[in-house]
């Protein structure tokens, strides 16, 4: 164990591969049924989740069980961590939070459960927050407020092909309004005290995109950020977005670009494309 406190996160965090292994991160997934059958999220890949929901099956997401953080916590304790701080997506769009502070109340050290209030990208930036905060040293309140704070400076910037994944996922929110004339926009939303709000109607994809574009340039400033940019079977998409903002965007720390898994996919469909926009 590299510090006396311990991060756990989930997997809706959708870190690029080994960046957790890197920061000492300990990751439990959510779970995910396709035609009936429930996994494990990293036991599906996003392309079979893609397909399903292109061929609109039944596609649902539900939360770790308690006993799974449960294992989790004692495992990390066995391992010789004093304290465990455990940061996951908002409680307003999931029950993992609940979860994981069910499971700390019989856990061996001291658990102290973040909720976000993001998911995604933005959740995956307050994670590495903490982590790093942890492998300072960090005392279990700082590296708890670590993860809070940067997830409150964090900004995530949604663009979907179509709100119906949204509406059958029950997660569309305050977003509904957009429904009655969904056939004729494309939506771009965001996150607001923890669920997916509308932010603007744009008449044509092409117009979307270009807007998300500029909204995330216009958001990050003249700031030190990372930017994440996420899509789901929208590489190219994603990859020239990134591109674009590496030449726009003055003071860039990190980008990582990358595909969400699908719990998320499940909820915002092909197409979807996302930036994260993260102050240090």
């Amino acid at each position: 164990m590299g510090s006396a406190v311990a991060v756990v996160t989930d997997s809706t965090a959708y870190l690029p591969p080994g960046l957790a292994e890197r920061h000492g991160l300990t990751v439990v997934p959510l779970q995910i049924a396709v035609g009936g059958t429930t996994r494990d999220e990293d036991d599906i890949t996003t392309a079979e989740a893609a397909q399903a929901l292109r061929e609109w099956q039944p596609v649902t997401t539900s939360r770790p069980a308690p006993e799974r953080f449960a294992d989790v916590y004692r495992a990390i304790a066995g391992s010789g961590a004093r304290e465990i701080v455990s940061v996951h997506l908002s409680a307003a769009m999931s029950g993992t939070v609940e979860a994981a502070r069910l499971a700390a109340g019989d856990a061996p050290v001291p658990v102290t459960v973040v909720d976000s209030g993001t998911i995604g990208m933005g959740l995956g930036f307050a994670a590495l927050s903490a982590a790093a905060t942890a492998l300072s040293d960090g005392t279990a309140e700082q590296v708890a407020e670590a993860a809070s704070r940067r997830a409150a400076l964090t900004r995530s910037l949604i663009y979907v092909d179509t709100l119906e994944h949204l509406r059958r996922g029950g997660r569309i929110g305050a977003a509904a309004n957009l429904l009655g004339s969904a056939l004729m926009v494309k939506p771009l939303l965001d996150i607001r005290e923890g669920r997916l709000a509308p932010l603007e109607k744009v008449r044509t994809s092409a117009r979307a995109l270009a807007r998300l574009e500029e909204l995330a340039v216009t958001e990050a400033g003249d700031r030190r950020v990372d930017l994440g940019v996420q899509h789901l079977a929208a590489a190219s998409r994603a990859e020239s977005l990134a591109a674009r903002l590496r030449e726009r965007v003055p003071d860039i720390a990190d980008v990582y670009v990358g595909e969400v898994g699908p719990v998320i996919g499940a909820h915002v469909g092909p197409g979807m494309l996302g930036v994260v926009v993260a102050p240090q």
